[in-house]
């Protein structure tokens, strides 16, 4: 039997329990889950009242292959799988255009809105998948690093997108986890100079822990620290990993003239720009979201050779009947908390 959390109403989830299948259909395999991270899309999910396709709330997870259908060969029972989604699927309209980095597939299933994807996600004791949404565990990676491998493939996604150059002054907007591993990612790509700009001073400490030097406040002091860095021209590159509406126009004016801002944080609310400005200075925006098979490949192996550094994120773990509690700390914006894991076994 089955226990999974499940939202039934603004800023209000249930425990529910399901019998999973006597028989997996074909490319299915049973995953018995041993950690899912929260994320701000599961906060997101929880106070708009399951807005969000419920497959995706809990999608940070981690667990061991408990069954696999007859045909699947990608992973064995007993292996440690993550959550992902699969290769390329060379059939849909993006692929056989030639775009196999944008497939509908992968996107449909990073999105929870694939025909087959599961009723609900990783907060749960068990969860039946398709065998291409997981990946087996890299040798040597503990169950807490590999419960943080999808927010780091979602950075490691953006920075790679961003194609920052060698040597750039890199601008970080938000410490929050994904702030700390996007600032990881742009420094393992070469950045010359890199500032975290953060208004929670916990926070703050956390990007010093992991060895930024440059980790101000927003305010003067940020401002002054790009105009001496790059004599009054504006960064190369800014990453907005916030999601503030608000901050995009002001984030967008701290990048020089053919700069390039990145936006990773997903705002839920409707931004007002000056487009004139963005189009006067030459700006290049990208837009990230979610990932490729590849970028969770990409992300593990910088958690194994210790370029990115996932363990100081971890802050605590939870049990399914604190779920809710946490969910209400999280969106409080009084929290201390930066990655809280679940442990449906607690």
């Amino acid at each position: 039997m089955t226990t999974y959390a499940r939202i039934d109403a603004p800023s209000s989830l249930v425990l529910d329990r399901e019998t999973p299948p006597e028989e997996l259909a074909p490319g299915q395999v049973e995953v018995t889950i041993t950690l899912c991270g929260i994320c701000a899309t599961d906060t997101h999910n929880y106070t708009s009242g399951g807005q969000i396709p419920p497959a995706t709330f809990g999608h940070e997870w981690t667990g061991t292959i408990a069954r696999a259908a007859a045909d699947v060969t990608s992973v064995a029972v007993g292996q440690r799988v993550i959550a992902c989604v699969g290769p390329a699927c060379g059939t849909c309209a993006m692929c056989l255009a030639g775009h196999a980095d944008h497939c509908d597939t992968a996107f449909a299933e990073a999105n929870g809105v694939t025909p087959d994807s599961p009723a609900h996600g990783g907060f749960a004791t068990s969860l039946v998948v398709s065998a291409r949404r997981v990946m087996p565990v890299l040798d040597g990676l503990t169950d807490v690093q590999a419960a943080i491998v999808e927010p780091t493939a979602v950075t490691f996604h953006a920075v790679r997108r961003t194609r920052q150059p060698l040597g750039a002054v890199v601008v970080v907007q938000g410490a929050g986890p994904i702030g700390l591993l996007a600032a990881q990612h742009a420094r393992h790509a070469g950045a010359g100079r890199l500032l975290v700009i953060e208004p929670n001073e916990e926070r703050r400490a956390a990007a010093t822990a992991l060895g930024f030097t440059d980790v101000v406040a927003p305010g003067d002091t940020a401002t002054t620290w790009i105009e001496d860095v790059t004599s009054g021209l504006g960064a190369d590159v800014l990453y907005e990993c916030t999601g503030a509406a608000a901050l995009l126009q002001p984030s967008s004016e701290m990048v020089r003239r053919g700069g390039t801002l990145s936006l990773l944080g997903f705002p839920m609310t409707d931004s007002t720009v000056s487009y004139g400005d963005w189009q006067v200075r030459e700006l290049t925006v990208i837009g990230s979201l979610a990932y490729t098979h590849d970028d969770f490949v990409g992300a593990m192996r910088s958690i194994a050779d210790g370029s990115v550094q996932v363990d100081s994120l971890h802050t605590d773990t939870i049990g399914l009947d604190g779920l809710a509690a946490m969910m209400d700390e999280l969106d409080s914006g009084r929290t201390s908390q930066a990655k809280v894991l679940l442990d449906p076994t607690r």
